[in-house]
């Protein structure tokens, strides 16, 4: 007798670390590390625990792993254009990067990270910045500093209890807390809010824009003293 269409089971896909992580990948996007195991991906990959052994390590191994995936989505910088625009898009693309993935900037600031990706990303950096005339020591506190302010914002937009959308209302909530009085500049802020004045958001790209305009102007003035 003929088998009836569609009775045999689809073929599964061999187990590999690139498929473990991918699976973890996404299990950390959607619950955080936290919500990582590897009872979980198991399941998830539908095998049994003990065979990820064959693949990753342990679960420390699994972040690295995801941690490097991320960062390779990072777009390098290159000297294709100026050193400022290049570190500008750099600190742009990886702001979006780390808010598509809402554990990891944590988990790059809290680890040692020498993946691959990783070691790429830092040495185009510091190759970027040393081929326009950065020191290599100058170089290491450009790319620090740059990043303290991705990180930092990062954590903060992924972290505010508030919407955008609801600024206005909650100043209102909370402008009885800030007598005039007591507080007279932040009880103006907060009524500049409340009437639509200002819009109270925290703009990645301002500061941002402060940080290497200010690297701009310590550049020349340092290669003005050399020559």
């Amino acid at each position: 007798m003929a088998k009836a269409v569609g009775s045999e089971p689809a073929p599964q896909l061999p187990l590999s670390r690139e498929r473990v992580l991918r699976v973890a990948l996404r299990l950390a996007d959607q619950g955080g590390i936290e919500a990582l195991s590897m009872r979980k991906l198991a399941e998830e990959l539908g095998v049994k625990a003990m065979s990820l052994y064959n693949h990753v390590a342990n679960k420390e191994d699994i972040v690295d792993g995801i941690v490097d995936a991320v960062v390779g989505e990072i777009e390098l910088p290159t000297l294709k254009t100026d050193w400022k625009t290049a570190m500008r898009q750099r600190a742009l693309s990886a702001h979006t990067v780390l808010l598509r993935h809402p554990w990891a900037t944590m988990a790059i600031v809290s680890r040692v990270n020498v993946g691959v990706a990783m070691l790429r990303y830092v040495d185009a950096t510091l190759g970027c910045l040393v081929e326009a005339g950065f020191s290599y020591a100058m170089a290491d506190r450009v790319w620090n500093a740059i990043d303290s302010h991705i990180y930092g914002f990062t954590l903060q937009e992924l972290n505010f209890p508030f919407e955008a959308a609801e600024y206005s209302a909650v100043a209102k909530d909370y402008v009885a807390m800030i007598p005039a009085d007591q507080y007279p500049y932040l009880n103006q802020l907060t009524h500049h809010v409340i009437e639509g004045r200002h819009d109270g958001l925290h703009d990645f790209e301002f500061g941002l824009n402060l940080l290497l305009d200010s690297l701009e102007k310590w550049c020349i003035q340092a290669q003005e003293s050399i020559a």
